[in-house]
């Protein structure tokens, strides 16, 4: 039987306005070297309701289709009733960033995240201003 531990880290990124995607891979890698777990999983979200987490092939066309596609999605300019009580343009952000959202869990095998070749993980802003963004990241398995 394996003991089973705990690994804990903070990520904070920079993101200009939204819909802005940026690759968060690498420093997903180093919490996993850094933690030493061999087998487990890796737990990360991004702290705040206008913000997301997803994976994809991190090249210039897929950024641009799924930045399109979220745009269709909630798209910039319709009435949200956020407007309404608060008045600050973002209602859109709020919807695009719920129906992604904020969370990703990912397999540890050998002590390396499982991802397909063309797979990287991204953080998104949706909001209409620059953010910095908390990424709080748990890693739990055996050693």
């Amino acid at each position: 039987m394996h003991n089973i531990s705990v690994f804990i880290q903070s990520l904070n990124v920079s993101l200009k306005r939204g819909p802005d995607i940026i690759d968060i891979t690498s420093d997903l890698l180093k919490a996993v070297q850094r933690s030493k777990i061999m087998n487990g999983n890796l737990s990360a979200t991004m702290i705040g309701s206008t913000g997301s987490l997803t994976t994809i092939e991190y090249e210039p066309g897929v950024i641009e289709d799924l930045i399109q596609a979220i745009e269709r999605l909630a798209p910039v300019g319709l009435t949200y009733a956020h407007e309404k009580a608060w008045h600050d343009g973002n209602g859109h952000s709020h919807v695009q960033a719920a129906l992604l959202g904020p969370s990703i869990v990912l397999p540890i095998r050998q002590g390396k995240i499982k991802l397909g070749t063309w797979q990287q993980v991204v953080a998104i802003n949706h909001d209409n201003r620059s953010r910095k963004r908390n990424i709080e990241i748990t890693i739990t398995g055996s050693l």
